[in-house]
């Protein structure tokens, strides 16, 4: 059985809400990622969300906000999803398309231990599996 752990890229960072973005697009420079999971305090025990490039872009930059006053807290939206790092990878597809998400933290006893992405679905699935979730994650419906 393959797991999210066999697929995940290992590594990820948290950034904590109270951070600000111009710190979390430093932070997504210097990892070469292009999202970063929100902690609520700094630690790594609980989840608020998760920020990618595209949200400090258009959430921030181009409504005229200042991304070194902003915060990674006040742009996390939404109910945060992850997977354990053992769940079956049919279920990390699941997961990823009945949220429509395109990337998915991996939890192991309670602590982040990586992420999966669309890059990490199209190293390990097959053609077939990846244009399956492709179409349910990008469908208009």
């Amino acid at each position: 059985m393959t797991t999210a752990k066999d697929i995940m890229h290992s590594g990820a960072r948290w950034i904590p809400a109270h951070e600000t973005l111009d710190r979390a697009a430093q932070l997504m420079r210097e990892h070469n990622v292009g999202a970063l999971p929100v902690s609520a305090n700094g630690d790594s025990d609980r989840m608020v969300g998760i920020i990618t490039d595209r949200d400090i872009v258009v959430g921030c930059v181009a409504k005229g906000h200042d991304p070194s006053k902003v915060t990674a807290g006040d742009l996390a939206q939404g109910t945060p999803r992850w997977i354990d790092a053992e769940a079956d990878v049919n279920a990390v597809l699941e997961e990823m398309q009945s949220h429509r998400i395109r990337r998915l933290p991996v939890v192991e006893n309670k602590k982040l231990v990586g992420m999966i992405s669309e890059a990490d679905l199209a190293q390990h699935l097959t053609e077939e599996q990846i244009a399956a979730w492709a179409e349910k994650v990008y469908s208009r419906s």
